[in-house]
């Protein structure tokens, strides 16, 4: 029996992982360029050249969308911290380490955060979402931090979980004041606060 060969002009579709892969890489340009709010699915579906349906394929609106980019930094963030930690000798290094690696955020995805965080306060699905991808973030962060202070005992008085929640709100705070006026939030401020925060208690 002959093969049937491919119909001439006809592309075939790409496999569904790479359709979410190119969606998701336009999406962040688009609302990159353009903020969450006036983003539309279709100019995300232009950009990665497909249709609106491709999109909804993998999606099911905007905010999954974007909640799905979240997903991803999440991932960047605690492969981060991790990779830090791992290289880390001792304590202060590790602050510094840490520190660094959560306060490497571009400006554009600190204006997005800050966008959708404001829907997600207003929204009550977003905020049950949101709060999701928030409490897994702090979560998985705190296990990779315990992972660190049981391998290197210290006296530091905070246990992971608490320690973790006053790092990243610490980070998110400074980004917030750092991105109008960039200058006034040393490299090293969050390092040498988290340096006093959990300095051994002096006898």
């Amino acid at each position: 029996m002959e093969e049937t060969s491919p119909q001439p002009g006809r592309t075939p579709r790409p496999p569904k992982e790479a359709v979410r892969s190119r969606v998701l890489r336009a999406a962040g340009e688009v609302f990159a360029e353009r903020g969450f709010a006036a983003a539309t699915l279709d100019q995300v579906a232009a950009a990665a050249g497909f249709t609106k349906g491709a999109v909804y394929s993998s999606f099911a609106s905007k905010d999954e969308l974007f909640l799905a980019l979240m997903a991803e930094e999440v991932q960047h963030r605690v492969d981060g911290v991790d990779a830090a930690l791992q290289a880390a000798d001792d304590l202060p290094a590790a602050l510094a380490a840490v520190s660094t690696e959560l306060s490497r955020r571009e400006a554009t995805w600190q204006l997005l955060f800050l966008e959708f965080w404001q829907r997600a306060v207003r929204d009550p699905e977003t905020r049950r979402r949101f709060v999701a991808s928030r409490r897994e973030l702090r979560t998985r962060i705190a296990a990779t931090v315990a992972g660190y202070l049981a391998e290197h005992p210290v006296r530091t008085g905070w246990d992971a979980e608490s320690l973790t929640l006053v790092v990243i709100a610490l980070t998110n705070g400074l980004a917030v004041e750092a991105l109008p006026d960039p200058d006034a939030v040393p490299d090293d401020l969050l390092a040498r606060v988290l340096a006093d925060l959990v300095a051994p208690e002096r006898s």
